[in-house]
C-alpha cells in the first residue's frame, strides 16, 4: 500500500489506481484547507513579521500544493490508467514537501511570537494533521509523510516555547493520528482485496449466466405413466432440434431411438434405459446415442420416478445433457493415448495391451502367438542429412507398407523413434513367422520418394514366440528386442529368431560394459604397437597402436567383443584419448623418422575440445605432429553440419598427417577424398587376401586406389599381410606400405623399442 515494494504487474494500475482515485476525491478539501490555514497564519502573524518573509513562504506553499493539482488532473484524464508506482511515490513525496513548509513556518515564525501567535500555529497544525489522516487513508506513505514533519514541527515549537507538557500532548495527538492513518489504511486494502474479489465472482456468474442462456447443454424433461413425454419444456426440445408441440405426448424411447426406431436395432444403452423405466427405479449418468438433425449427439441422462402424496406412481421426471463435446474430446484423448499420432499406427501401450491379451488366449486354447520387432536401418542418415520432416514422411510410408503386409491376424504398430512392432495373434506354423518377416523386409527395403528425394533404406527383424519364448508380454517383447539387434549386428537386412543364447550374450555384454567402466581406472588398459614398413625397403616407417583389455577375473578380452561395447556405452571417447595420450607418450621415444598411427573413433571427433586433447597428447609425450598420424573411417563424413571437415582441417594446420582406413568397405565416396587432404589410405585386408586368390576384382580395386593414391600425392597401406606370397603382389601392386603378420605381430611398447636397440630399422 505504501508503494516501497513492488507489485506484480497485473495489481499496479488496480492497487495503486485505486488508493490515488480515493485521495483524490479529498484533495479539493485539503487544499481549500490549506488556503484556509494560510490566510490565518498570513494574517495572524502580518505586522510582526518582515512581508517579504510572509509573501515567499506563502508562495512556497503554493509551490508544494501546484504538483499534486497536476498529478490529480493527469490521473483523472487518464482514468488512473497510467497511475504506476512511481506516481503513488511523488503523491507522497509532495505531501512529506507540504509538511515541510509548514514545519519552516513553525520554526521561523516562532522565533519572536507571542503565546497566541503559537497557539494559531498549533492549532493549525493539529488541524491540518487531522484532515490529513482523513483524506490519506488510502496512501499511507503521504499521510505518515505530512503528519511526521509538520507533527514534529509542532513537537519542537511546544518544547521550545512552551510547556514540555504540552510537546507531550501534540506527541500523543501525532502518534494517535499516524495510528489511526496506518490502520485505516489496512481497512482500505482488505476492503480493496474483497471488492475485487467480489467482482470477479459477479463476472463469473454472469459469463456462466449468459452462456448457460445461450448455449445450454442440458434440459429438464418428464413422462407419464406410459413413458410419453409431457409439459415438454422449449430447452429439451432444442436439444432435440425441434419444437415442443412436436414432441408433446411421443414416447420417450420413440424420440430418442430415432430412425433405428422402425428398424428395431437399437444402441444397447437404450435398451438399459427402457428395463430402468420398465422396473420403476432410478439411474444416472447413462450415456447414449441420438440423433438431432441427422448428426448423432452424445447425451447423458439421469432420472428418478415420481410418486404423489399415495404413494402412485406419476412417470419419471429428469435432466438430460449434452456431451457430444466431452465424449469426442474424450474419444480424442483415448486415441492419441492408444495411437501414434504420426503414422496413426497403435503405440507401444496399445501393442503391449493386445500383446498381453493374445497370450492369455494362447494360454486358454494352446495356441502359439507371436512378436516381431522391426527396426528401421538407415534411417538415421536421412534424419541428419535431411531433416525431421522428411524423416516424419519416409515414417509415414513405412507405416503404410507395413499395414499392407499385414492381414487381420495381424497388428501392426510403431513403438517409437524407427521402432516398430507386429503382434500376431495365431502362428499356424513356425515358417510363418519367416514368411512375414522376410515380407516386411522386402517392403521396406523399395525405394522411397520424399520431396523429390529417392531414398533407400532397409529393415532388421527379431522375432520370439510364446509360449515357449515367453509367458508375458514384457519377457515377448525383451526376447524380440534382443534379436532384433542380433539381425543388426549380422549385417542388417535379416531376420533373427529369438535363442536363450542371446539372453546369455546380453547378460554377459552387460557385465562387460560395468567392468569396462572401471577399466581405465583401474590400469586394466594396455597399448600393443604392430609395425608398418616400408614396401620396398621393409624398413619399420611406423606403429600402429591398438588397444588391449586384460580383466583380473575374465583374463584377455578380444577388442571384437569390448570395442562395440565401448562404442554403445559412449565409452569410446575416453578411451580413445587415453589411447592417443599413452601412444604419443611411448612414440617420443622411438627415432624421429618412426610414427605413430592412432585409430580415432567417431565420438571424439564429434567432441569439440578434441584438437586441445591432441595438442595436450603432443605436447606431454613430447612428439612431434608430423609423427603422429589418426586413422579415421568414412562412416565420419555421414553427418553432414558436425564440423568434422573444419576440425580435420585444423589438425592438417597442426601437421598432424590423417589416414582414410577401411576405403573401399563403407560408403566410399571420392568426395571424401577431394574434401579432405589426407597422406595415407589404408586398403581393407578382405582385398589383400581376394588378390592373393586372383580375384580379379580385389586386383582391380587395389590397382584403382593405388593409381589414385598416387595421382592425389598420397601414400597406400596395405593391412593383412601375412604371407610373403601376399608381400611380393602387394609390391609388385604398388602399394608404398604394409602391415601384418608376416612383418610383425602385435607387440608391447619395450618390444617395439627393442628393435630399434641397434640402430637397425631393419625387422627380423
Amino acid at each position: 500500500m505504501t508503494g516501497l515494494q513492488r507489485l506484480p504487474g497485473e495489481h499496479v494500475e488496480f492497487v495503486h489506481g485505486s488508493q490515488l482515485r480515493a485521495s483524490d476525491r479529498m484533495l479539493n478539501l485539503c487544499v481549500t484547507l490549506a488556503a484556509i490555514s494560510v490566510f490565518l497564519v498570513d494574517f495572524r502573524f502580518a505586522g510582526h513579521l518582515p512581508a517579504w518573509m510572509l509573501v515567499l513562504w506563502t508562495t512556497l506553499m503554493a509551490l508544494a500544493h501546484a504538483p499534486s493539482m497536476r498529478m490529480r488532473w493527469a490521473n483523472i484524464a487518464s482514468d488512473y490508467a497510467t497511475v504506476t508506482r512511481g506516481v503513488l511515490l511523488r503523491h507522497g513525496a509532495w505531501s512529506f514537501l507540504q509538511g515541510a513548509v509548514w514545519l519552516m513556518a513553525m520554526v521561523m515564525f516562532s522565533r519572536e511570537a507571542h503565546a497566541s501567535e503559537i497557539v494559531t500555529l498549533w492549532t493549525i497544525a493539529c488541524c491540518l494533521m487531522a484532515a490529513v489522516a482523513i483524506a490519506y487513508q488510502s496512501t499511507p506513505l503521504s499521510a505518515v509523510g505530512f503528519i511526521v514533519t509538520i507533527g514534529g514541527g509542532a513537537i519542537w515549537m511546544m518544547l521550545k516555547h512552551a510547556d514540555p507538557l504540552l510537546a507531550a500532548v501534540v506527541t500523543t495527538y501525532a502518534m494517535l493520528l499516524l495510528g489511526a492513518s496506518l490502520r485505516q489504511a489496512h481497512l482500505f486494502g482488505i476492503q480493496l482485496t474483497t471488492n475485487k474479489l467480489l467482482a470477479e465472482k459477479r463476472e463469473v456468474v454472469s459469463l456462466l449466466l449468459r452462456e448457460h442462456d445461450v448455449d445450454a447443454s442440458d434440459s429438464l424433461w418428464q413422462t407419464d405413466i406410459a413413458r410419453r413425454l409431457t409439459g415438454v419444456s422449449p430447452s429439451f426440445a432444442r436439444m432435440l432440434g425441434t419444437n415442443a408441440e412436436d414432441l408433446e405426448g411421443r414416447s420417450i424411447l420413440q424420440v430418442l431411438a430415432g430412425p433405428s426406431w422402425e428398424g428395431g436395432k437399437f444402441d444397447p444403452a437404450l435398451h438399459v434405459l427402457a428395463e430402468k423405466l420398465k422396473d420403476r427405479v432410478p439411474f444416472s449418468d447413462l450415456v447414449l446415442p441420438v440423433f438431432v438433425s441427422g448428426q448423432q449427439r452424445w447425451w447423458e441422462i439421469s432420472a428418478s420416478p415420481r410418486i404423489d402424496e399415495k404413494g402412485a406412481f406419476l412417470g419419471f421426471r429428469g435432466v438430460g445433457s449434452d456431451i457430444t463435446v466431452q465424449k469426442e474430446s474424450s474419444e480424442r484423448i483415448s486415441q492419441m493415448a492408444r495411437y501414434d499420432m504420426l503414422t496413426n499406427l497403435p503405440n507401444r501401450l496399445h501393442l503391449t495391451g493386445e500383446l498381453s491379451s493374445v497370450i492369455e488366449q494362447v494360454a486358454q486354447w494352446n495356441r502359439r502367438c507371436a512378436f516381431l520387432m522391426i527396426d528401421l536401418d538407415r534411417f538415421k542418415s536421412v534424419n541428419d542429412t535431411l531433416g525431421h520432416l522428411v524423416g516424419d514422411q519416409l515414417l509415414a510410408q513405412v507405416a503404410e507398407r507395413l499395414r499392407k503386409v499385414c492381414s487381420a491376424n495381424e497388428i501392426c504398430g510403431r513403438l517409437g523413434g524407427d521402432e516398430f512392432a507386429v503382434v500376431i495373434r495365431d502362428v499356424p506354423e513356425p515358417l510363418y513367422i519367416d514368411q512375414l518377416a522376410t515380407a516386411i523386409i522386402e517392403a521396406v527395403s523399395q525405394p522411397y520418394l520424399v520431396d523429390n528425394h529417392t531414398l533407400f533404406i532397409g529393415a532388421s527383424v527379431g522375432s520370439s514366440s510364446a509360449p515357449q519364448d515367453g509367458s508375458d508380454a514384457e519377457t515377448l517383447i525383451r526376447s524380440a528386442d534382443l534379436a532384433m539387434y542380433r539381425a543388426k549386428e549380422a549385417g542388417r537386412g535379416k531376420h533373427l529368431r529369438y535363442a536363450p543364447s542371446m539372453h546369455a550374450d546380453a547378460e554377459e555384454r552387460r557385465l562387460l560394459e560395468v567392468a569396462l567402466r572401471d577399466a581405465l581406472a583401474r590400469d586394466e588398459l594396455h597399448l600393443l604397437f604392430q609395425p608398418i614398413v616400408a614396401a620396398h625397403t621393409t624398413e619399420v616407417s611406423g606403429f600402429e597402436a591398438l588397444v588391449r583389455w586384460t580383466h583380473p577375473a575374465l583374463g584377455p578380452i578380444s577388442p571384437a567383443k569390448f570395442i562395440p561395447v565401448a562404442e554403445d556405452a559412449r565409452l569410446i571417447a575416453p578411451i580413445g584419448n587415453w589411447v592417443l595420450r599413452t601412444a604419443c607418450r611411448e612414440a617420443s621415444q622411438w627415432p624421429e623418422d618412426v610414427s605413430i598411427s592412432v585409430n580415432v573413433s567417431v565420438e571424439q571427433l564429434y567432441d569439440p575440445e578434441f584438437l586441445d586433447t591432441v595438442v595436450s597428447a603432443l605436447a606431454h609425450g613430447g612428439l612431434a605432429a608430423n609423427r603422429l598420424e589418426l586413422e579415421v573411417t568414412e562412416s565420419i563424413f555421414l553427418r553432414e553440419g558436425t564440423g568434422v571437415a573444419q576440425l580435420l582441417e585444423k589438425l592438417i594446420k597442426l601437421g598432424v598427417r590423417l589416414s582414410l582406413d577401411d576405403f573401399g568397405t563403407g560408403y566410399s565416396s571420392l568426395g571424401y577424398l577431394s574434401r579432405t587432404r589426407f597422406n595415407t589410405i589404408k586398403i581393407d585386408r578382405s582385398f589383400v587376401t581376394g588378390a592373393a586368390r586372383n580375384q580379379r576384382e580385389s586386383i582391380a580395386i587395389i590397382n584403382a586406389v593405388v593409381a589414385m593414391a598416387q595421382s592425389l600425392d598420397m601414400e597406400t597401406t596395405a593391412e593383412g599381410v601375412e604371407t610373403e606370397a601376399e608381400y611380393d603382389l602387394i609390391r609388385a601392386l604398388g602399394c608404398s606400405k604394409i602391415q601384418g603378420y608376416y612383418f610383425g605381430r602385435p607387440m608391447p611398447a619395450a618390444d617395439a623399442h627393442a628393435l630399434f636397440g641397434d640402430n637397425s630399422s631393419q625387422v627380423a
